[in-house]
């Protein structure tokens, strides 16, 4: 069939006996619609509208540490076709700040209520009226190039599924050069990201997350890459970390019964792999020894690596005995004077039968 054919036979169709009335209505259903709107729009609304602010004329030494460009909330009273032209037209396209003009010399600047009211009603047509503007007041920070880096660090929950675990976090970028008033750049040692929330996984999450935002702080980048990898969690134990005495005096030795202990922990699969039993302490503290009236000594583990959980020793007390050290070194160097004086008296010995000899 022909377009011609098809376009003759719709024209047909909609020009039918049957369809000519609900087209005369649609017709006039539309015209009613056109004089409703208009009517509507000769009314009075309030209707807030948001305008860009840039601020221009910044000097090149000068590094704007609050965002360049913000945004007014204002609210205008007039006919809904006046405000039609503000929303979709170009008088309250943007409103530039001087810099110069408003700027102070403690690296902030504040441009007032009276100003901005100024500079929006100028572009007002008569019958407009302005309700309010927020902010009342715009507050900008710069300053000229000081900065510093600064660590990442991650906020919020993180839970991957049950029996899995977070083994590491890599950042990427891990730091961030933030530019700031001197007294904001004494007090930042840490940037924070926004707020995190995932749940139930347990492949490797790469997450990309916008920095939070500190007034009068500028941060580059705001964002970050951040892994969290995860590893199988799984029970296991080291059967012979030794006791260690601590806060002993000079000359005494703390020995226990057991000398060495069994410490149990949780931790993933490929965490296990790469731990010893000389990455965790257990101690026994002398002080405290002399302090309790018990036959045995509390021990603790002291520390213990990263990335494990649950920590705990098999036993919490054990016999001890302390030693004076002293009285063995002094035995030991007894013995040592009383060979040397044999040594010696065999060799004097010697000589003397060779002379009688000779």
């Amino acid at each position: 069939m022909k377009a011609s054919d098809i376009i003759r036979s719709i024209i047909n169709f909609l020009f039918s006996k049957a369809n000519r009335e609900f087209l005369i209505f649609l017709f006039f259903f539309a015209v009613a619609g056109v004089f409703w709107i208009l009517m509507a729009l000769n009314d009075n609304y309030e209707q807030e509208i948001r305008i860009p602010v840039h601020y221009t004329n910044i000097p090149k030494t000068v590094v704007m540490t609050s965002p360049e460009t913000d945004t007014l909330r204002v609210t205008i009273r007039d006919k809904g076709i006046i405000l039609l032209g503000y929303m979709y037209g170009d008088a309250m396209q943007n409103i530039t700040i001087d810099f110069k003009s408003n700027a102070r010399h403690n690296g902030m600047g504040e441009v007032p209520a009276s100003e901005l009211s100024k500079k929006i009603t100028s572009r007002l047509t008569s019958s407009s009226k302005l309700i309010s503007i927020k902010p009342e007041k715009l507050t900008f920070y710069y300053n000229y190039g000081e900065k510093k880096r600064v660590p990442i660090k991650w906020r919020g929950s993180v839970t991957p599924e049950e029996l899995f675990f977070i083994s590491g976090v890599e950042y990427d970028p891990d730091s961030v050069t933030i530019y700031a008033s001197h007294s904001k750049l004494d007090s930042i040692n840490t940037v924070y990201t926004e707020v995190l929330n995932y749940s139930d996984f347990r492949d490797t999450l790469t997450v990309d997350a916008r920095l939070q935002k500190i007034a009068g702080v500028k941060m580059l980048p705001n964002m970050v890459s951040i892994r969290f990898m995860t590893d199988v969690l799984t029970e296991v134990s080291f059967d012979d970390v030794p006791v260690v005495g601590i806060n002993m005096p000079k000359g005494k030795i703390l020995r226990t019964f057991p000398a060495k202990v069994k410490v149990k922990f949780v931790t993933g699969v490929k965490t296990y792999q790469s731990l010893s039993k000389n990455d965790f302490r257990v101690v026994a503290d002398y002080e405290e020894i002399q302090r309790s009236q018990s036959s045995k000594c509390n021990i603790y583990l002291q520390s213990s690596p990263e990335g494990i959980t649950r920590a705990a020793l098999s036993v919490k007390q054990v016999d001890y005995l302390i030693e004076e050290q002293s009285q063995k070194n002094e035995s030991t160097d007894t013995a040592s004077a009383d060979s040397i004086a044999v040594h010696h008296h065999k060799q004097q010995q010697s000589v003397n039968d060779n002379d009688s000899i000779q």
